[in-house]
C-alpha cells in the first residue's frame, strides 16, 4: 500500500507525526538529506544511515569537512552547473587583462593577479574551502565547548558518553548547515571576492560564468561583455588591493576568526535545559536540544570588535568601488548603472550576504559601503591618488566609524603624509615591510 508523497496517510495522519527528530536539530539534518518533513516522507533508510554514518565518522576539529563539502556539492548541483568551457575561460581571462591595464591609471598599486581562472559552482566550493575552515570552525568550536560548559558538574562527571555524542552532534549540525550554506552560496557569488573576503587563493582572479551570465540576464540594458568586465574590474581591484597591503588578507580572515572564537552562548538558558535532563528519557533529551540551545549571544566587546571588522570591510569594498568608477569614468557608459545594481544588490541583502552571515555571524553594512566609496574619492580629489593609497599603510591610518559619519571631511586641510608622526610612519613602514604582525591592533 502507498501513500501520496508529502500527503496524509491511509488513516488522515500528516506523515510530519511520525517524525521521532520533529523540533529538535536533527531535523534540520534530516530534511536536508530528503527524509522527514517538507512533504519529504519516509527517507530511504539505507541512504540515511550512510549520510548519518559519514556525519558522525571521526574527524579532527569541530567540524568533518568531507561532509560539508559532500553536502555542499549536493546543494549546489540542484541547479545547472555546467563545466567551463574554453571560451568562457578565455572570456574571463581576457576581461581581467583588460581590467588590470585599465587600474593601471587609476591606483599606486601594481597588479595582484599572477593566475586567472574560471570556475563552476562545485570548483569554487573546492577553491575557496580552506578559507571557510579558518572562518567557520572557531564558532563551530564555541559551540561545542558551550554543551560542555553549560552541563552542570554533577552530570559532567556521570555523562562522559552522552558528551561525546553532544559534541559530535553539534558537529554534524553545523556540517550539515555549513555544507547547504556553502552550497547555496556557490550559486549566487560572482567572483572569488565577492563578499569582500579574500576566499580563494593568492593572487588567483575568478569569476564563475554561470552566475555572471545569470546576473547579466536581469541587465536588460547592458551587454553580457560590459557585466563581465565590470566584475572583472572589481575582482582585479581587490587582488590589487591585497596585494598591495601584505597586512589586510590575514588581518580580516583572522579577525572574523577571532570573533567566532570569541561567541558568547547563553549558558544559563543551556544549564536550566540540562539540569532537567532525564537521563533515561531519549524524548527529554531531545526536548533539551530544541530551540534556542545553539543561540549564540555577542558580548560588549565583541560588538565593538564587530563594528570596527565591519568598518574596515566596508573600506575594501569602497576602495574598489572608487578605484573601479574611476577606471570607467571615460570609457564604460554602462558602468553608472552596474555600479548602482551592485549597490543595491548587496543593500538588498541578497543571498550571498545573508548565508556569509549566517555561516560567520558577521554582516556588511551596505550603508558603510556607499560612505567609505565616497570618503576614498573625496581624499584623492584633495590629495591624489598617492595619498589615498598610502592611507592603507597601516591599519592605525585607516579611518574609523567616526569618518565614515563625515566621508567628505576625512584629513580635510591636512597634508596625508606630511601630518603623520615619526611613530606613524615608522609603524607604516613595519607593516609594508612585515605585513603587519607586530602593529596590528588586538582586540
Amino acid at each position: 500500500m502507498s501513500d501520496t508523497p508529502g500527503g496524509p496517510g491511509p488513516s488522515g495522519q500528516d506523515p510530519d507525526d511520525n517524525n521521532p527528530f520533529k523540533g529538535t536539530p536533527f531535523e534540520q539534518i534530516f530534511s536536508q538529506m530528503g527524509g522527514f518533513g517538507a512533504g519529504g516522507g519516509m527517507p530511504d533508510l539505507n541512504q540515511l544511515m550512510a549520510q548519518m554514518q559519514s556525519l558522525f565518522a571521526p574527524h579532527d576539529g569541530p567540524v568533518n569537512w568531507d561532509t560539508v563539502l559532500d553536502l555542499a556539492r549536493k546543494a549546489a548541483a540542484q541547479e545547472p552547473d555546467p563545466t567551463v568551457s574554453a571560451a568562457q575561460s578565455g572570456a574571463v581571462a581576457d576581461a581581467v587583462r583588460l581590467a588590470d591595464h585599465w587600474l593601471d591609471t587609476t591606483t599606486e598599486f601594481p597588479t595582484g593577479v599572477s593566475t586567472t581562472a574560471a570556475w563552476s559552482r562545485a570548483e569554487w566550493i573546492v577553491e575557496t574551502i580552506d578559507v571557510w575552515k579558518v572562518l567557520v570552525e572557531p564558532i563551530a568550536g564555541s559551540a561545542t565547548a558551550a554543551l560542555g560548559q553549560a552541563m552542570p558538574e554533577e552530570m559532567r562527571q556521570l555523562a562522559g558518553p552522552l558528551m561525546a555524542m553532544l559534541g559530535k552532534a553539534s558537529g554534524a549540525m553545523v556540517a550539515s548547515q555549513v555544507g547547504s550554506g556553502l552550497g547555496a552560496l556557490a550559486g549566487d557569488v560572482l567572483s572569488a571576492s565577492d563578499i569582500g573576503l579574500p576566499l580563494g587563493p593568492i593572487g588567483k582572479a575568478a569569476l564563475l560564468p554561470t552566475n555572471v551570465e545569470a546576473f547579466a540576464a536581469e541587465l536588460p540594458d547592458v551587454t553580457t561583455d560590459d557585466v563581465l568586465l565590470y566584475l572583472a574590474l572589481r575582482e582585479a581591484a581587490h587582488q590589487r588591493l591585497f596585494a598591495g597591503v601584505p597586512w589586510l588578507r590575514d588581518h580580516l580572515i583572522s579577525a572574523v576568526a577571532e570573533y567566532g572564537a570569541g561567541m558568547d552562548f547563553d549558558t544559563s538558558g543551556m544549564e536550566a535545559k540540562l539540569r532537567d535532563i532525564d537521563m533515561t528519557n531519549p524524548a527529554a533529551m531531545q526536548d533539551a536540544l530544541a530551540g534556542g540551545l545553539f543561540d549564540p549571544e555577542p558580548s560588549a566587546a565583541q560588538k565593538a570588535a564587530l563594528e570596527k571588522l565591519e568598518v574596515t570591510l566596508a573600506l575594501v569594498e569602497g576602495w574598489v568601488d572608487e578605484v573601479v568608477s574611476q577606471a570607467t569614468a571615460e570609457r564604460m557608459p554602462a558602468a553608472a548603472k552596474l555600479q548602482e545594481t551592485v549597490r543595491r544588490r548587496r543593500a538588498a541583502g541578497g543571498p550571498a550576504e545573508q548565508t556569509f552571515a549566517t555561516l560567520v555571524g558577521l554582516e556588511l553594512r551596505p550603508r558603510r559601503l556607499r560612505d567609505a566609496s565616497t570618503l576614498w574619492g573625496a581624499l584623492r580629489t584633495r590629495q591624489g591618488t598617492e595619498a589615498r593609497d598610502g592611507v592603507w599603510m597601516s591599519p592605525h591610518l585607516l579611518p574609523t566609524a567616526a569618518d565614515l559619519d563625515d566621508p567628505l571631511g576625512f584629513r580635510e586641510g591636512s597634508d596625508a603624509v606630511g601630518e603623520l608622526s615619526e611613530e606613524e610612519f615608522d609603524a607604516g613602514l613595519r607593516d609594508l615591510l612585515d605585513g603587519g604582525d607586530d602593529t596590528r591592533p588586538t582586540e
